[in-house]
């Protein structure tokens, strides 16, 4: 019998943005970000890169945030994270709270989601696995969503269509006018319209994996937005440019990595966070997606 079934397969497409590896934060108290990471949310220090009391990375899922020792920078709208157990979740910010006097720190449940704020102001959004949400993942970061002036977000998508040939669209609804850029089966980075005044960027930057690694490095080196050549296997920008007129409609320094760098093999160590003194059991030391 003939198969008349008929799917939409550019929905299974991966564009040339491989996955959203880290966000880069600068902290000025590695205690404090010890606290709110790793004993609030649950994450797990590296445990092989030590970079003494200057930097930390602290492991979520298959990705990471990096927290070197500086001023601290704020990230201009929110990040996500899918983290399961929100009832243990909920114990350890509340733990963590008496530790944060003083600071920006808050958490508190909105909906389908609990929002957290860190110490210095950055904000981010917790759902749960398999919750409402398109991203499969059971630990990690699915997604950034960074806000723009009004009017970017066609500039924003074209950049990343045509410089990096990953997919990226504008969408306009009632939830407000953003561009989506895909990274990977699991993870997009969005640029949301405001018209709020907007902070001053500050540095803060992410890292993202590419297969064809050459194109972009060639056309942003053509129009002279190489902000670091780091090595063989990396190199930086920060200016988002729209190709069709050439001004920039957005800044955010992108750590772009080939797949023949190093640290793209590493498997992250995770622990499960509901493994505790008080409860502990043999064999349970380890997150094990379900």
């Amino acid at each position: 019998m003939k198969n008349t079934a008929t799917f939409d397969r550019s929905v299974e497409d991966v564009g040339n943005i491989l996955n959203l590896e880290h966000f880069n934060f600068t902290v000025p108290d590695q205690e404090l970000a010890s606290l709110f990471y790793v004993s609030g949310l649950g994450f797990t220090r590296d445990p092989y890169m030590d970079f003494a009391t200057f930097n930390m990375w602290v492991n979520v899922g298959e990705q990471q945030f990096h927290l070197p020792k500086s001023d601290a920078q704020v990230f201009r709208g929110h990040v996500a994270l899918i983290i399961p157990d929100h009832d243990g979740l909920k114990r350890r910010l509340e733990f963590v709270t008496r530790f944060m006097e003083g600071t920006k720190y808050s958490w508190e449940s909105i909906g389908s989601h609990i929002q957290v704020k860190c110490p210095w102001g950055n904000t981010f959004r917790v759902y749960s696995p398999g919750g409402d949400h398109p991203y499969p993942m059971d630990l990690g970061i699915p997604y950034g969503e960074m806000v723009v002036a009004p009017g970017t977000t066609e500039g924003i998508a074209r950049f990343y269509d045509e410089v990096f040939s990953t997919p990226a669209n504008v969408v306009d609804d009632d939830d407000g006018k953003r561009a989506v850029v895909r990274m990977g089966y699991n993870q997009s980075f969005i640029f949301r319209e405001s018209d709020e005044e907007i902070p001053e960027y500050d540095g803060h930057h992410i890292a993202i994996y590419v297969s064809n690694f050459s194109g972009p490095h060639r056309k942003l080196k053509e129009s002279g937005k190489i902000s670091e050549e780091s090595d063989q296997h990396q190199y930086r920008f920060q200016s988002i440019t729209d190709p069709a007129t050439g001004t920039v409609v957005a800044e955010l320094e992108h750590e772009v990595r080939s797949l023949h760098h190093p640290m793209k093999r590493r498997v992250l160590v995770n622990r499960n966070s509901a493994q505790t003194f008080g409860n502990y059991r043999a064999g349970r030391d380890m997150f094990i997606p379900t």
